[in-house]
């Protein structure tokens, strides 16, 4: 089947896009709220973008609850304090990072309702998640305004927090001590990183010699 996206509605064109780019990882996202409480949000829109500078990127929805404030309290954040921090998500995270996902009225933590432990962060004000296998202190690198009140933001990576027993001295990471989950398709569904499978890289000769 064919599709120009141009004839699709932002609603329909989210459904094919999240049902067809998958396994997709999650980013779950602290920041400090005007008050210095810590906010925590889920996003799936992610990925790492360069290692020289290291960046990482990912996008936000605009705020469908309040005209007044169109920009999501991440974003909003993010904006007016040029830091955050990007924690991985293991299973063991999974149903809790769903509850931060819930649109708690304004004022409820979802560090205190997902059960959140915030970690001090040693190059940033904002605190990682201590749940977290993987942390990674950012510096706002730039945003770039979307339709509808979105917004891409990239993040200049200062600090990696790695678990201790997923990682060795050499930097060998351990991808089954950090079970980390993705999103699929659909409004429920994940994955684990579980299922893989390992395919050489190959010299032009090889490669020849394995078609025959």
């Amino acid at each position: 089947m064919d599709i120009a996206a141009s004839e699709l509605s932002p609603d329909r064109i989210y459904k094919l896009l999240v049902s067809t780019v998958m396994p997709r990882p999650i980013a779950l996202v602290s920041t400090l709220n005007e008050d210095g409480s810590p906010n925590a949000a889920p996003f799936s829109f992610f990925n790492v973008f360069s290692n020289a500078p290291p960046l990482l990127v990912f996008g936000i929805e605009g705020n469908k609850r309040s005209e007044d404030r169109p920009h999501k309290d991440t974003a909003r954040n993010i904006l007016a304090r040029g830091e955050f921090v990007v924690n991985l998500v293991s299973h063991a995270m999974a149903l809790p990072m769903v509850a931060s996902a819930i649109d708690f009225p304004e004022g409820v933590s979802e560090f205190d309702e997902a059960g959140f432990t915030p970690r001090p962060s040693k190059q940033v004000a904002v605190p990682g998640i201590a749940q977290s296998p993987v942390s990674f202190e950012c510096r706002l690198f730039n945003t770039v305004p979307l339709p509808f009140n979105r917004s891409l933001v990239t993040g200049e990576i200062l600090h990696l927090h790695v678990a201790d027993n997923a990682i060795d001295d050499k930097l060998h990471v351990d991808p089954d001590a950090l079970d980390l989950v993705g999103r699929m398709h659909g409004a429920g569904w994940y994955i684990r990183t579980r299922d893989r499978f390992e395919i050489p890289r190959m010299t032009p000769e090889e490669w020849r010699a394995r078609r025959k």
